[in-house]
């Protein structure tokens, strides 16, 4: 990294603490919960800061509203079987005016798609393992 960047870096960084501090007051505002994994990642202020702002970043981008970001949250965490995540984002989805059908639409969609990553891979080897066709020999 050149000189000049680092210090930039450096600089930003003397303020970690601080940051921490915001981003997680509005972190607890926009989930109504701060998670789990922030009570350990703030022992690593200069961590926590740097990927807490990049993770709140994404999860708020300027081409989708709150809702439709929390909506893509509740699928995200669906999919990754990410519980406590998913606890949190639904209520989140809520807050942010989400219904329970649209909620529920968004799980099933998830579930479909995890379907078929598990489907498409299994069928191939299948395929690979037992033939093209009913009753194909190997």
């Amino acid at each position: 990294m050149k000189p000049e960047h680092e210090q930039l870096v450096n600089d930003f960084l003397t303020h970690a603490d601080d940051l921490g501090d915001d981003i997680t007051g509005d972190v607890e505002e926009m989930l109504g919960v701060v998670p789990f994994i922030f009570t350990i990642l703030r022992d690593r202020p200069d961590v926590f800061a740097l990927a807490a702002i990049a993770d709140y970043r994404i999860s708020r981008p300027d081409s989708l509203d709150a809702k439709t970001a929390e909506l893509i949250a509740v699928a995200a965490a669906a999919g990754a079987g990410a519980e406590s995540c998913l606890k949190v984002h639904m209520g989140a989805a809520l807050k942010e005016g989400a219904s329970r059908d649209e909620i529920l639409d968004v799980l099933l969609i998830a579930a479909m798609i995890g379907k078929t990553r598990v489907l498409a891979s299994s069928l191939r080897r299948f395929r690979e393992v037992c033939g093209e066709g009913p009753g194909a020999e190997k």
